[in-house]
């Protein structure tokens, strides 16, 4: 799985669709193998992009759980000490 691909369901706020085409836009770089299309390839590439995003946001609104929702600023917390420790920056790891 691409490290660049968030999970989006059951968060608070829910997942924009900023954030479910720029998911979809990582999911599509990472099966065709293209950062930038060439010109020749830009239609199939963008139009596979909505496709995705659209497939992801019908997946999100039909998902159902128990599970409490998660708090973003508390998850994205936890990411960034997940990454000063892995890989020694920020204030997580003085110097």
């Amino acid at each position: 799985m691409c490290r660049n691909i968030k999970t989006l369901f059951n968060f608070e706020p829910p997942a924009t669709d900023d954030e479910v085409r720029a998911t979809s836009l990582q999911f599509v770089r990472k099966l065709s193998g293209f950062q930038k299309p060439s010109r020749a390839n830009r239609d199939a590439f963008d139009r596979a992009v909505e496709e995705v995003a659209r497939s992801a946001t019908t997946l999100l609104d039909a998902l159902v759980t128990e599970a409490p929702t998660r708090d973003r600023e508390r998850e994205a917390a936890k990411a960034r000490k997940r990454a000063a420790r892995r890989f020694g920056t920020g204030a997580e790891n003085p110097a």
